[in-house]
């Protein structure tokens, strides 16, 4: 089953970017044709996927404005099966200059309806603010998967998250399901890792993945080299967790 999903958290540095670009490499490493979508300004995605965000020509930012149609911004990574729509700092500009535009929260979608085919995957990684951005990525979206840091602020922001999910899927796209919440940065050492995956799972009343992603150096490291951990060091725990992962979003598919 072909599925676009979304990557969102409005907290920051909580491995939203490194859940995209992992995952996404994961599922494309396991033989899926994948493409993944920056809409974050930062363009992190872009560039840990091996791509020079400042040097490409079209980007997500040409596409919601209409200066390009899709297949003109979707460029290879460093990755076999994995594409990109890159992003860089002109996105930000995006919100103010659509202001205006008719069905603005639907552009993504449109844009989206005409590729879906062929791929079995589309990742979106948002920003971390619930802005247009993040509307028209969920009105893309068939569901949503919400990374949670294992530290103390953990479900602080996370019931805005929620309440915005269900505030699009009732008013713009009546479609959209929670994929499923993941722990990031898990340190096994701390005791305070283990009550925050307890308390997330006694309050929160969603799938949650059995596959922890725990703080690791390689991981880390990764994005510098402008490749997916699972190119950087292919055994490291960060590697094999996201593969685990994959196998989970791949398995949750086939239900």
């Amino acid at each position: 089953m072909k599925r676009v999903i979304v990557i969102a958290n409005q907290k920051g540095g909580v491995g939203k970017t490194t859940t995209a670009i992992n995952l996404s490499a994961s599922l494309a490493e396991a033989g899926n044709q994948v493409l993944i979508i920056d809409m974050d300004p930062q363009g992190n995605t872009t560039s840990g996927l091996g791509i020079e965000k400042n040097e490409v020509e079209n980007t997500i930012y040409e596409l919601l404005l209409g200066q390009c149609e899709i297949e003109d911004c979707i460029h290879d990574s460093v990755c076999e099966n994995l594409s990109v729509i890159p992003s860089n700092v002109n996105l930000a500009a995006a919100e103010i200059e659509l202001i205006d535009t008719e069905e603005k929260e639907y552009i993504l979608k449109k844009s989206l309806d005409q590729i879906r085919k062929k791929y079995d995957f589309i990742l979106i990684d948002c920003p971390p603010s619930l802005n247009m951005l993040t509307i028209n990525a969920m009105c893309a979206g068939d569901t949503v998967l919400v990374p949670i840091q294992c530290e103390y602020y953990a479900l602080e922001g996370l019931s805005q998250l929620m309440y915005t999910i269900n505030l699009v899927k009732e008013r713009l796209n009546s479609k959209l399901e929670i994929e499923g919440v993941v722990f990031t940065m898990y340190d096994a050492r701390t005791n305070l890792s283990l009550q925050v995956v307890e308390n997330v799972k006694s309050n929160l009343d969603q799938n949650i993945y059995k596959s922890i992603i725990p703080r690791n150096v390689r991981l880390a490291e990764a994005p510098s080299y402008g490749m997916p951990v699972l190119m950087y060091d292919s055994k490291s725990t960060g590697a094999e967790s996201y593969r685990m992962l994959a196998k989970e979003v791949m398995s949750r598919g086939e239900k």
